[in-house]
């Protein structure tokens, strides 16, 4: 009977019934989310993994995740090691502010037998996921079209304004510091890896919030736009034709990335790892010469990447993190961080009419967030809308992939002043 009863009180079930009820709860938000990325296809290639690797770090008894292995903000590498935990550390983490729910979770003399999402999670705490994401996306991203019409440019960096504007409106509320502050701006870049990069770094204790706000939002572009892209453009404005891109030399791209990356290192080097592996990526698209890396980065690896990255993010969304005030907060400012990005490529497109010859149609703007290639088309569907004549998609790459190098800028500026 004592072997039966020690084997029923190690069941999950038995845990749920006598621990925290909280977990029902993140099963049921992950399973919500598992909904949306089957059902809904709402950016199913990461949302599908980050839900279940919510529902599985929160399974009692699963022993795949333990955050007190990285509480403090960084890898706790003398207990990742199985020694014991000392009432030093213990000590130490109360000092860094790390929650008492945290803290609760282990005892003096206890080790922690790692497990499998600890060692995954790994690849997001040293940077290496987002980076080898970002290198993917270079590989299958052309920026001749920003190359043609440089002046796009500008658009993805209004873009942007989504970031500050997020952010200093969480530094108003009074609910968040400036590095948490930074890490849910972030946001507003419509990047999720990049979200993740700086949220690892500058607030990872909101990573699993700030990740599935990121990835939840990117997919309603499509939702979110088209109301503010109206709301700020008069009929005639969105019928604006223009005219066909030029022709982009071969040189010219392959120069592009090789400029780039040593212009972005030396202004903001924190930025480099990111905007380094965006450019080899295209690099290899664009020179030529490595067929077989290209299609590596763009599909093996690429496709490898993602499913740790998702499953090893949604690991760190546990019920003593998720669930609070503060993750409602994220969501709503995520609305707001995706508002105030679109608005600034719309507005700076308006304000660049007044002094150009050669108008730009203003739904363009809007696709200087960085979600490639979705915002690019939302720009098509409605300047198509307004103009059955009209063909922005290629003119919206432009700010499109602006907006992927304005992103990975502005999260090394963050980086550089809270990291």
């Amino acid at each position: 009977m004592e072997a039966i009863m020690n084997f029923i009180q190690a069941t999950g079930f038995y845990q749920i019934a006598t621990g925290d009820w909280k977990v029902l709860i993140m099963m049921i938000i992950a399973f919500v989310l598992l909904y949306l990325a089957i059902v809904k296809k709402f950016e199913p290639l990461l949302l599908l993994p980050i839900a279940f690797g919510m529902l599985i770090t929160n399974l009692p008894g699963a022993e795949m995740y333990h955050e007190i292995l990285f509480a403090g903000g960084h890898v706790n590498w003398e207990i990742f090691g199985g020694q014991p935990i000392t009432q030093e550390f213990m000590n130490h983490l109360g000092e860094l502010g790390v929650s008492e729910a945290v803290q609760g979770t282990v005892s003096v003399g206890q080790t922690i037998s790692v497990g499998l999402l600890d060692v995954l999670y790994l690849g997001v705490k040293l940077g290496i996921y987002p980076c080898l994401i970002f290198m993917g996306v270079g590989a299958g991203t052309d920026f001749g079209p920003l190359i043609a019409n440089p002046k796009t440019l500008l658009l993805g960096a209004a873009a942007q304004l989504g970031i500050f504007m997020t952010y200093a409106g969480c530094r108003l509320s009074g609910l968040f510091n400036a590095a948490e502050a930074g890490s849910i701006g972030i946001i507003g870049g419509a990047d999720g890896p990049t979200a993740i990069f700086v949220t690892s770094r500058l607030a990872p204790h909101l990573l699993g919030p700030i990740a599935v706000a990121a990835y939840s939002y990117m997919a309603l572009v499509p939702v979110i736009q088209p109301p503010i892209m109206r709301a700020l453009t008069s009929k005639e404005e969105r019928q604006i034709v223009m005219r066909p891109l030029r022709q982009v030399s071969k040189r010219e791209k392959i120069l592009f990335p090789i400029v780039v990356t040593v212009f972005v290192a030396l202004l903001v080097p924190s930025a480099a790892p990111l905007i380094a592996c965006l450019m080899l990526g295209n690099l290899f698209k664009e020179s030529g010469v490595v067929e077989r890396l290209n299609k590596t980065a763009q599909n093996e690896l690429m496709n490898i990447v993602t499913i740790f990255l998702g499953i090893s993010v949604g690991a760190t969304a546990t019920a003593t993190t998720f669930l609070s005030f503060q993750t409602i907060a994220i969501m709503l400012m995520g609305v707001v961080a995706f508002g105030f990005g679109t608005a600034g490529g719309v507005l700076l497109a308006k304000f660049m009419n007044l002094f150009l010859k050669e108008k730009i149609n203003p739904l363009i703007g809007s696709a200087g967030v960085s979600a490639v290639p979705m915002a690019a088309r939302v720009s098509q569907v409605e300047g198509q809308k307004a103009n059955p004549a009209n063909f922005l998609l290629m003119h919206a790459m432009g700010p499109n992939v602006a907006g992927v190098i304005g992103s990975a800028i502005a999260a090394g500026v963050l980086m550089a002043l809270f990291g």
